[in-house]
């Protein structure tokens, strides 16, 4: 296995930190954009590719979607939770994005608590 590669069980193990991570901070931006489901949509996208009941350009697009929530969002807090689910879904294409995810729901946390 080349430098920066994962196995298939890591890379899930990663998309699953992703996820747990990214939904720990959804009511960040829930509280501000409670009508925009767009974030969580990306949480569950990640979770139903570890489950195999997507393909990963469903996950691509839920990745996307919580991208454009986040530009949408008025505070910091809402904008990084919306990123942490971002990368979040798309772990599933790209593994290192789960690292990605980890840092904006810290962020997140942080915004939130400031």
């Amino acid at each position: 296995m080349a430098a920066g590669q994962q196995s298939e069980a890591e890379h899930h193990a990663l998309a699953l930190w992703a996820a747990d991570c990214a939904e720990r901070v959804l009511p960040l931006f829930e509280r501000e954009r409670h009508d925009d489901d767009r974030p969580r949509r990306a949480v569950e996208a990640a979770r139903a590719w570890l489950r195999g009941e997507i393909e990963v350009f469903q996950a691509r697009a839920a990745a996307m979607a919580a991208h454009d929530a986040a530009q949408a969002a008025q505070s910091a807090a809402a904008r990084s939770a919306a990123r942490a689910a971002e990368h979040a879904a798309a772990t599933a294409h790209v593994a290192s994005h789960a690292k990605k995810a980890a840092s904006y729901a810290d962020r997140a946390e942080r915004e939130g608590a400031a």
